[in-house]
């Protein structure tokens, strides 16, 4: 299998596993604060990563050089899930999926930023119609509600910690300088736990943990495993195969893997209407990797 198309089953899988994070998240979102949810994460994450990184690739000294990296990147994916399980309080889990689908325009405007990552037209056609998906869900197929642009408060919330993860993305290729996934996405996990808890000290302090109900348990261990931990290392490595732009565009399943976590925790499916929005980011996925061969280069060129 080529790198590319192991970039490629990477982000497949880590779509899957991310939607659990919205239905398990809207569970436990009003159980516990966001930001003592998320350190509890970070820690726990760190830990299995970090035993992961010592029994296969080790931890080289020289991954500890410019530890000022990890806090950026650390900064900037705890703000995307601080922001998220904010969100989550009000918004309904198929509509903050469709909000994330919105990141692979955000992270391709970042990757031209800081990598000069060029958006082809074939990929431009490819977000517009997964962006059109994504705002029908938003909107629940209402053009009222669109035309008055009605927009929960969850939603927007939401929004500013997309626009963190989608800078997030390139930020990992520029600032990488030839750790392994794995020792990478431990550096950031340690340095996400500090930031978090620095910041929510008093929520993690207030936070009765011996008697939160099982759900948020069940919830804190697949978002620190699942979500967190094996997630990190599946984005990074395929980051660093992968343009933003594609890397992200697997965003564009995940409402249609929440829809079938809903469905497997017994809430009810969505109306015909809003799958018109879930079908067009599947399509919009679909247009942005046909004609993208596994085995070849990738056309877009970056300059890091």
């Amino acid at each position: 299998m080529s790198p590319q198309a192991r970039g490629h089953l990477a982000m497949l899988v880590f779509s899957a596993l991310v939607a659990g994070s919205f239905s398990l998240g809207s569970m436990i979102a009003n159980e516990i604060a966001p930001a003592a949810l998320n350190a509890a994460r970070f820690a726990i994450a760190a830990i299995v990563i970090g035993i992961a990184a010592l029994v296969t690739t080790g931890i080289p000294k020289s991954a500890a050089s410019a530890p000022w990296r990890y806090l950026v990147l650390g900064g900037l994916f705890s703000t995307y899930f601080v922001l998220m399980f904010y969100g989550l309080k009000t918004a309904a889990p198929v509509s903050a999926a469709a909000v994330f689908t919105l990141t692979p325009i955000l992270s391709a405007l970042a990757g031209w930023v800081l990598l000069r990552q060029v958006t082809t037209p074939h990929m431009a056609l490819a977000l517009a119609v997964g962006a059109t998906g994504a705002l029908w869900v938003v909107f629940r197929a209402d053009w009222l509600a669109f035309r008055a642009f009605e927009i929960g408060q969850g939603e927007i919330i939401y929004f500013w910690g997309c626009a963190a993860h989608a800078l997030y993305t390139p930020m990992v290729r520029k600032l990488n300088r030839g750790e392994s996934p794995i020792v990478f996405t431990f550096g950031t996990l340690v340095a996400g736990c500090i930031l978090l808890v620095a910041f929510g000290w008093s929520d993690i302090r207030a936070t009765d943990w011996v008697n939160l109900p099982s759900i948020v348990w069940i919830g804190l261990f697949y978002v620190a495993i699942c979500a967190s931990a094996t997630t990190f290392v599946l984005l990074q490595y395929a980051t660093l195969l992968l343009p933003s732009a594609k890397v992200m565009a697997y965003t564009y399943l995940t409402p249609t893997w929440v829809i079938i976590w809903q469905i497997a925790l017994g809430q009810p499916a969505p109306g015909a209407l809003i799958l018109v929005g879930v079908a067009l980011t599947a399509i919009a996925l679909v247009l942005l990797l046909r004609g993208d061969p596994l085995r070849s280069q990738d056309r877009l060129q970056t300059s890091d």
